[in-house]
């Protein structure tokens, strides 16, 4: 969970709402369960780290249940993060993983329409709504190229 938010840009919402159907993992494709609000349809992308780990979970997971990460909010909240501040001494949380995935993709060279893209924000500028190809196979090049790397 801790990868895909930080290789994903997605929110805390959208990663509790995804279904097994919303991964890809032969594409590290993401497709979140569109909400209301500042996103619409979009993609985002995993790294391979986080497919390894992905693929590990899927297959221990009880595959009777449709939800990625069956947990509710509150389990989740008091439980994973608290965890992960005792073992690292920082305070981490999803909001800060985001916030991490945009500067860290931005410093390795991913323009922000892209890096907004990513994380289901809608573009603003004209030439970014109207002249920027955000299909899913230019999307993916784009981050492939980016090469964002966690745990090596």
């Amino acid at each position: 969970m801790y990868l895909l938010f930080a290789t994903s840009g997605l929110r805390r919402s959208e990663l509790l709402s995804l279904l097994v159907e919303n991964i890809d993992v032969e594409k590290n494709l993401v497709t979140p369960r569109v909400h209301s609000g500042t996103t619409k349809d979009w993609c985002t992308f995993f790294n391979d780290e986080c497919k390894d780990v992905l693929l590990e979970y899927l297959e221990l997971k009880n595959h009777n249940r449709p939800k990625l990460f069956p947990w509710n909010s509150r389990k989740y909240g008091n439980v994973f993060w608290r965890e992960a501040r005792k073992i690292t001494g920082l305070k981490i949380t999803p909001q800060t993983l985001r916030d991490w995935f945009y500067v860290i993709i931005g410093e390795l060279g991913v323009q922000d329409r892209y890096i907004d893209a990513f994380c289901g924000r809608v573009p603003k500028s004209v030439l970014a709504r109207h002249y920027t190809d955000y299909s899913p196979e230019r999307l993916k090049r784009i981050y492939n190229k980016a090469n964002l790397k966690i745990l090596s």
